[in-house]
């Protein structure tokens, strides 16, 4: 299987990512056949659009990002998309709890900010203290919350807001509303945007803890329209 690798760099001490995968259809394989087995922990037979990616990512501020956590990557469409952003510091955990979305990322993405979990977003506070990751800047998620079992929903959404930096921020995107009533009871604020380029469209929630919910993003992008 190809394998995605940083490169030594344009630029002395960058990682770069390449821009696309060899085995676009090897991931799209993967993809379809884990949606048939688990459709309710997928959501959608299609990755994420480059729209919704822009959209999503266009919050990050990222000259000052040094920690990004992402729940659910997938087959890596936005793990891949965040690597191309970052900087040759910052580090990316990814928390996934499908063994066959684990070892594709761990096979086809080779670069040394990137950690792969194999895990649940509920334990994301102890998976980075094993790491000595500190707390994290953003924290991604396109984990259909709707689905969850009893009590899960809840504990990662405690957990996402307890891991985060003062100033961090929880983006999350969603097919449904279903998602606020493990959101509201825990974060200060929720911005809500949409994406109609996906497939299907996209509801997105851009969430700051409850200290910093009157705070405004002087600092921060607005997301792209």
């Amino acid at each position: 299987m190809a394998c995605l690798k940083a490169s030594p760099g344009r630029r002395k001490g960058e990682n770069y990512v390449s821009e696309q995968i060899s085995s676009r259809r090897a991931q799209m394989i993967l993809f379809a056949k884990n949606f048939v087995k688990h459709p309710l922990m997928l959501g959608s037979l299609i990755p994420s659009s480059r729209f919704l990616i822009r959209k999503l990512l266009g919050r990050i501020d990222w000259a000052n990002t040094d920690l990004i956590v992402e729940y659910g990557p997938g087959v890596g469409t936005i793990t891949v998309e965040l690597l191309k952003h970052m900087r040759p510091e910052a580090k990316l955990v990814v928390i996934e709890t499908n063994r066959d979305f684990v070892d594709f990322l761990q096979e086809t993405v080779s670069d040394p900010r990137l950690h792969v979990v194999h895990g649940s977003a509920a334990d994301v506070e102890r998976l980075l203290a094993e790491r000595e990751l500190g707390q994290a800047d953003y924290v991604i998620s396109g984990i259909p919350f709707s689905t969850l079992p009893a009590g899960v929903g809840e504990a990662v959404a405690q957990a996402t807001h307890d891991v985060l930096k003062p100033q961090g921020r929880f983006l999350v995107y969603q097919f449904s509303p279903a998602v606020l009533q493990y959101l509201e009871p825990v974060f200060g604020h929720i911005e809500r945007g949409g994406e109609m380029r996906n497939v299907p469209p996209a509801r997105l929630f851009f969430c700051a803890p409850r200290m910093e919910a009157e705070t405004p993003d002087v600092n921060v992008p607005k997301a792209a329209s």
